[in-house]
């Protein structure tokens, strides 16, 4: 099979997860519906293509490792809506304020948000699109090159650093996504190669039958595009692998 190779590099990433409460929190590694809007951003699609959105989320699969472990963040900011220039008519589009339902405190009050990131990381990602239809490895491939639109990696304050392609092998072929991974060279913090092999976190399909023992974690990674909510849940495994036997 064939993978594109990724390497995600930002000062920040938020891949995502269950927001609780006043909480945007962000998981270890990226989800399906993240992978789908990155490659759907770079060909240019909208948001109201839902049948393309859903076809692409259904044929994704990937492996990730991080090369570079990130460390935690949280930002925290808030909105005060009470401020003239938030009660003032004409704000929106649609010529009168927006505001949230309920009593005074909600609608005027100041609102507090925790917003969660990973930061100072580096990942590699295999990514495999399944079957013949549109868009293919290809057409991923020179989207990424050459994006219809500035990309992020989760939320737009999380800008990439590098470009997404991997630089030296973009594309690459293997028994499957975890053989395609181990064969390519775990980088430096400064994007570098490793000078010698190492085993890396990593998470990967479920069901893959793989060699590398894992954690099976049930993650909600799926999106209902049209109503644009959290629809599904699959398996995931989760574990080291390597050593980067392969490289040369």
């Amino acid at each position: 099979m064939k993978a594109l190779i990724l390497r995600i590099d930002a000062p920040m990433f938020s891949f995502g997860k269950a927001i609780v409460d006043h909480h945007g929190f962000t998981d270890f590694f990226p989800g399906l519906t993240m992978l789908t809007g990155l490659i759907a951003n770079a060909l240019g699609w909208q948001h109201s293509d839902f049948d393309k959105l859903q076809n692409l989320q259904r044929r994704i699969d990937f492996a990730a490792r991080w090369d570079v472990e990130p460390h935690q963040f949280v930002d925290y900011h808030t909105v005060d809506l009470g401020t003239d220039k938030m009660r003032n008519l004409g704000w929106t589009t649609r010529g009168v304020p927006e505001h949230r339902r309920g009593g005074d405190s909600a609608r005027y009050g100041i609102h507090q948000r925790y917003r969660h990131y990973l930061v100072d990381g580096l990942m590699t990602i295999a990514l495999n699109i399944e079957g013949d239809a549109h868009p293919g490895l290809d057409e991923i491939k020179e989207a990424f090159l050459r994006p219809a639109r500035p990309l992020f990696i989760g939320r737009k304050t999380c800008l990439p650093a590098r470009p997404l392609l991997d630089p030296n092998t973009p594309v690459l072929e293997g028994d499957d996504l975890l053989d395609i991974l181990v064969k390519v060279h775990v980088w430096n913090r400064d994007g570098s190669p490793a000078n010698s092999p190492r085993k890396t976190w990593a998470c990967w399909s479920a069901s893959l039958s793989s060699d590398y023992s894992g954690v099976s974690n049930l993650v909600y990674d799926m999106r209902e595009w049209s109503s644009q909510l959290p629809a599904g849940s699959r398996w995931r495994k989760e574990g080291m692998i390597g050593e980067c036997v392969h490289c040369t």
